[in-house]
């Protein structure tokens, strides 16, 4: 199958279709040019269909926990070290006076007040003070002039290198379930408290997604190590399996993410 027949057949509108042909043809452009490159931000969805499409691309986005991530390809005479360390990723810290007063969507509707695209913003990295923001870094030097302030806190913004920039690691709320067996229906019933027949309507309403893709099979069988969203109800990921029960039942450790 070729790339355009494969992406039409993954993307779930034109919209992803389009975005998908721009990144594989940078990133193949890339690779036959032996020259380094990377795209904008992209979302977890996108990331994993792009890993699909291009099993040898690699992603980063700033730190290594970022959710939001570019794609990008070094030929062999260049590191990712040295190519990040003054690359296409730049990192500002915004400093505000007033504790938590703050949220995500405060800053982000902020940046995009500022009139550049959502793909130019990676993670926003939340402290009760601070927060780190990764963009791209032909926009740093913009919105070091025109990003002044979110919500009703005055920003104080300075660019810092990436190693300096800090992201916590979400927390995981642990849940021991057990299950019949390893079917994505009934994994998704025992982590999110749902009846089978509920979690069999949402999954078949394309409402569940295994590491970041949409699954309609609820048949499919998970593992450990799997990431696991079910929209309205959260995200969790399957950590260890513990074993037979006496009644024969697969015991599980999920852990849910606060």
């Amino acid at each position: 199958m070729d790339r355009n027949r494969q992406i039409a057949a993954i993307a779930e509108s034109e919209e992803e279709r389009m975005l998908l042909v721009r990144v594989c043809d940078k990133i193949e452009r890339a690779m036959e040019r032996e020259t380094p490159a990377a795209t904008a931000f992209l979302s977890q969805r996108e990331q994993a269909l792009v890993k699909l499409l291009l099993p040898d691309c690699r992603f980063f986005g700033g730190v290594s926990t970022a959710e939001r991530k570019a794609a990008y390809y070094l030929p062999d005479y260049l590191t990712e070290e040295d190519y990040f360390a003054d690359g296409p990723i730049a990192c500002l810290r915004a400093s505000f006076y007033e504790a938590n007063a703050l949220t995500h969507r405060d800053v982000l509707g902020a940046l995009m007040g500022t009139g550049i695209r959502r793909d130019a913003v990676g993670d926003i990295c939340l402290r009760e003070t601070d927060c780190d923001i990764f963009v791209l870094s032909e926009l740093e030097r913009y919105l070091l002039d025109n990003l002044t302030e979110a919500g009703r806190q005055h920003l104080r913004l300075a660019p810092i290198p990436l190693s300096e920039a800090r992201k916590e690691p979400q927390k995981l709320k642990e849940l021991r379930v057990t299950v019949s067996s390893l079917r994505l229906d009934g994994v998704i019933a025992a982590a999110f408290h749902l009846s089978r027949g509920a979690a069999l309507d949402a999954i078949r309403a394309g409402k569940a997604q295994i590491n970041s893709l949409t699954c309609l099979k609820p048949d499919r069988a998970v593992e450990v190590g799997d990431e696991l969203a079910l929209r309205g109800c959260g995200k969790g990921k399957i950590l260890r399996e513990d074993g037979e029960t006496r009644k024969g039942r697969i015991a599980l450790t999920v852990g849910i993410y606060c």
